[in-house]
């Protein structure tokens, strides 16, 4: 077959391997600086750019390739009229640039790295030359992840570059550029402003850099939906499927509410998740009861549901699930035994999964681009306090604990009503804090539990008395909530009214 490489690299793994290849397929190889040196190291023997150009490298080798020698070889079309004008002008063709970039990521992890050290690992040449094979990928080969070499040797050894292939390696090439760029984007500014700045940096280059995969679909059947992951993935991102259908973009936001909600209850517990809220959560250290007493919140609601358990799980967890329809299961382990159960139901969604990351962030798409915020991880920074004149029994702070934990989970306005071991109501995303607590004490009661002597849980202030009025007239004898508002002593005193104990958190858990 043979021709024309242009290798420039900063990441030179596997680059001996490629060089002598090439070689021996009687490829001729163009380099520069450090990787000719390289490769005249591996036992190769490139041209110099310099000598192709007949211009030497300039300013400190931030001019090396920038020259239309090189240009015209890389982006001049497969046509009569362009080989023709190369001809003319004694140029010849370019087949193959393989580039990756200066390690402008891996200076600015560095710590005390400074904007000026920054700024000179900002590759110009680089994604220019990568930007020009990709546009001509129809007739230039472009490599930009050493991972490649193999797949191309081999095919170069077959004497064809595919289609398919120039054309996999054109988008990657693409994406490559993409993301160094947002690192460019988000770590400069970091560099400049510090702080919270530095933190969601590597928020946004990870929007632009991860691999993903084509979902089921999207939230309705007929949008596409994709799943993309960070780099390095984890969490639910890197969840392992042991069986089941595709899953579809709902699937994975509803294992999402789940996964991380069960890992901030206060033991080992189960949570039932329909359309991204919790419509059942309970404790047990047996993981079939607690998923027994979560189902117990709420059964209707509990069908279809994603169903999500902090501990393995065993053959009679899975029994149990299998007794009713649910789209999706999620544990950090199962046992073989649980597993043959699950196979039975062929089309439930099986997942095994990391704990989620303490440190995760949220990201949310808007009109023409994304909202990017810091996660609502964990309980450091609250600073509690009982409020009313009675402060809650042990058993109504412990029951108070797990319906807090589980209030943080659900869209807001919300109300959680709930026991030691489980949760009893829930009232999600109402417009007004009052109808929330109606909704969650109407559908505990719906059900059958009885809610005296339980507690309540809201995601933000009191506005009014009239919601913790609504709660106990149901039999609730204890509220745990941010408080904050300018009625607060107006909704304590109705509370001393009652006989509630109140306890204020002096934080808010808000979920939009």
């Amino acid at each position: 077959m043979g021709g024309t490489v242009l290798i420039s690299v900063s990441d030179k793994n596997g680059l001996d391997r490629l060089g002598l290849g090439l070689e021996e397929l009687g490829w001729s190889i163009l380099s520069t600086g450090g990787t000719a040196r390289a490769l005249k190291k591996a036992g190769c023997n490139p041209a110099e750019v310099s000598d192709f150009t007949g211009y030497p490298e300039i300013l400190n080798g931030r001019v090396k390739t920038l020259h239309p020698k090189v240009f015209a070889g890389i982006l001049a079309a497969p046509t009569t009229a362009h080989r023709a004008q190369l001809a003319e002008m004694d140029l010849p063709e370019i087949d193959v640039v393989v580039v990756n970039l200066y390690p402008f990521r891996e200076t600015v992890a560095t710590d005390g790295v400074t904007l000026e050290q920054a700024v000179e690992q900002i590759d110009i040449g680089g994604p220019s030359l990568i930007r020009a094979a990709a546009k001509n990928h129809a007739r230039v080969a472009v490599i930009v992840d050493p991972e490649d070499y193999e797949i191309f040797l081999s095919e170069l050894a077959a004497g064809v570059i595919t289609q398919e292939t120039r054309q996999r390696l054109a988008i990657k090439a693409y994406r490559h550029t993409a993301a160094y760029d947002a690192a460019i984007s988000t770590h400069l500014p970091a560099l400049v402003q510090g702080g919270m700045a530095s933190q969601a940096a590597a928020v946004a280059e990870d929007l632009l850099m991860g691999d993903e995969t084509q979902l089921r679909y999207g939230e309705n059947p007929h949008q596409w939906g994709i799943l993309a992951r960070s780099i390095p993935p984890s969490g639910l991102a890197s969840a392992r499927q042991m069986q089941g259908k595709e899953l579809s973009y709902n699937n994975l936001g509803d294992a999402t509410g789940a996964w991380r909600l069960v890992w901030d209850l206060p033991g080992p517990g189960v949570a039932v998740i329909k359309h991204a809220n919790p419509c059942g959560v309970a404790l047990d250290p047996a993981m079939d009861q607690a998923f027994l007493k979560a189902r117990a919140t709420d059964p209707l609601s509990a069908f279809g549901g994603v169903i999500a358990a902090n501990r393995p799980v065993d053959r009679s967890f899975a029994e149990k699930v299998v007794e009713q329809f649910a789209e999706v299961v999620i544990a950090p382990g199962f046992s073989e035994e649980a597993l043959e159960v699950f196979a039975t139901k062929k089309n439930l969604r099986v997942l095994e999964a990391e704990r989620p990351s303490e440190t995760a962030t949220v990201v949310k798409a808007i009109d023409g681009g994304f909202v990017i915020q810091q996660g609502d991880h964990g309980w450091d920074g609250e600073n509690r306090s009982v409020a009313t004149k009675r402060a809650p029994s042990d058993a109504e702070s412990r029951a108070m604990e797990l319906a807090w934990r589980v209030v943080k989970h659900v869209g807001s306005n919300a109300i959680v009503v709930g026991a030691e071991d489980r949760i009893l109501g829930i009232g999600a995303g109402q417009m007004s804090r009052v109808d929330a607590a109606k909704i969650a004490v109407s559908k505990a009661i719906e059900i059958g539990h009885d809610l005296e002597g339980s507690v309540a849980a809201s995601d933000a202030f009191f506005p009014f008395p009239d919601g913790v009025e609504a709660l106990h007239q149901a039999g609730i004898q204890a509220v745990i909530q941010p408080g904050g508002s300018i009625r607060d002593k107006a909704v304590v005193e109705a509370c001393d009214a009652m006989g509630v104990a109140m306890v204020l958190t002096g934080r808010r858990h808000f979920k939009h």
